[in-house]
């Protein structure tokens, strides 16, 4: 069963990084989020597993969710 890949796997995070703010760059609100929901939706079917992209989703999810502070 295919997993999420959690470590670092960029061959260049940097210019990764740099493209991507590029992208947001100068544009409205409602343009960045048609740009980030285009690219998950291509990385999505890139990736294909209905599996690992739950994983996926799980784990991004949990950081929206507000973290405990109990000692």
């Amino acid at each position: 069963m295919p997993r999420l890949e959690l470590d670092p796997n960029f061959t260049d995070p940097d210019a990764f990084y740099a493209a991507l703010t590029d992208a947001h760059r100068e544009r409205s609100e409602e343009q960045s989020e048609r740009i980030n929901a285009r690219l998950i939706l291509l990385l999505a079917n890139h990736i294909g597993d209905q599996q690992v992209l739950e994983e996926a989703l799980e784990i991004a999810t949990q950081a929206a969710e507000p973290q405990s502070t109990a000692p």
